[in-house]
């Protein structure tokens, strides 16, 4: 496996892109800055806006990323390079939040939907799941997408499941009125591209969630976007819904990047709701390859909606909040025997991607055995007083 060259994990129209991210410097004071990429280079414009969430508050930001000056931390082809090695070598990319509440929406396409209600029927046993899944697709169809949740439609065919026996609690959330909105990460917690995602030990059954992710400010205000993987337990989530925290939020658990991609004329909330968004993933030890996409016009809720049921008078953010929309694809391609499905093997690496915000690479580890997150926000808190 090779690492990602700067054509493959950069926007196609880099010329036009607002990038801008955090990176690792060593030297007097090691810690984490802003940075933003411009010509080729990666500057850092930490004197505007200390933390992540400090600069996408200005009301100046694209003016601000647009003429930045600061030191130039070196090539975005070293940075990348860097990122990706064994063990990064400072300077190297983190995760482009900070301080911001990292959130996630569940079950927000029709495909992701039937994958849930498998994973709570088959109780976690992936060999379940094959029969599972042709049962559920004779009993609601296989297109769900063109309901829309809330509706009367919906509601129509939330009573006819009851009365069959087939409505479950992903079904709620799917095409219920309210959208499925919980915590991903801690702030802080996430890793960036090159750096291994991790799986906790006791899982057997699980995959990544490739999905887009909005950078939203403190006043519900989409100020970009970027790349995520929200990896998933499959068996864990598939026991009880009530280990969601399990499932989802461990170490190493939560990637996001490369860079936020900040909304201006030649990239916005529409050019979201187009994007088709790729997942590679490449095993280290069986030469295993899965491709699929994700077409962000097939999502059952449209982004701003989900932006609004997480923010508003009945829940604030003051340092903002990133906010993963949700996946179509739950890859299911046999791996390790006739009807099993699919789960990682340590060492996979996993490319997240789509044209307009480039790639996000990982490999695969286990959380019990990558380095312990250990950064928290006072420890941020005192590198900036020293700085």
């Amino acid at each position: 496996m090779q690492p990602l060259s700067l054509n493959d994990a950069l926007p196609h129209d880099l010329d036009n892109a607002l990038l801008v991210g955090r990176v690792w410097l060593e030297g007097t004071h090691p810690g984490p800055v802003l940075v933003s990429v411009q010509n080729g280079q990666v500057v850092d414009i930490t004197e505007f806006g200390p933390t992540m969430a400090d600069l996408l508050e200005r009301d100046d930001v694209l003016e601000v990323v647009r003429n930045a000056k600061g030191p130039n931390l070196g090539s975005i082809e070293s940075l990348l390079a860097n990122s990706q090695r064994p063990e990064p070598q400072a300077p190297y990319l983190l995760a482009p939040c900070d301080v911001q509440a990292v959130k996630a929406c569940g079950v927000t396409f029709a495909v992701s939907l039937l994958e849930r209600v498998i994973e709570e029927q088959a109780g976690g046993d992936s060999a379940k799941a094959a029969e599972l899944r042709d049962d559920l697709q004779a009993l609601i169809g296989k297109d769900l997408s063109k309901i829309k949740p809330g509706s009367d439609e919906a509601m129509s065919l939330k009573k006819a499941l009851q009365a069959r026996g087939g409505w479950s609690q992903y079904m709620e959330v799917g095409i219920g009125p309210d959208a499925e909105v919980f915590t991903k990460a801690q702030p802080l917690s996430s890793v960036g591209f090159g750096t291994p995602v991790g799986l906790h030990p006791s899982s057997q059954w699980n995959n990544p969630e490739p999905e887009i992710v909005l950078a939203v400010d403190s006043r519900g205000q989409v100020r970009g976007a970027t790349l995520g993987n929200d990896v998933n337990l499959r068996d864990v989530e598939g026991r009880s819904a009530l280990l969601l925290g399990k499932a989802k939020d461990n170490n190493a658990s939560c990637s996001i990047g490369p860079f936020i991609r900040l909304f201006d004329d030649h990239f916005n909330i529409d050019s979201v709701r187009s994007c088709q968004v790729s997942l590679r993933i490449e095993g280290e030890d069986d030469d295993f390859l899965l491709q699929g996409e994700s077409d962000m016009r097939e999502i059952s809720r449209d982004p701003l909606n989900l932006v609004h049921q997480t923010i508003g008078d009945h829940h604030q953010y003051p340092d903002g909040f990133m906010l993963f929309l949700g996946t179509m694809f739950s890859p299911i391609q046999d791996r390790d025997g006739e009807g099993q499905g699919f789960t990682h093997h340590l060492g996979d690496r996993v490319t997240i991607a789509t044209p307009a915000l480039g790639a996000l690479v990982n490999p695969v580890g286990r959380s019990d055995q990558l380095p312990p997150w250990i950064y928290g926000i006072r420890e941020l808190m005192r590198h900036l007083a020293r700085r």
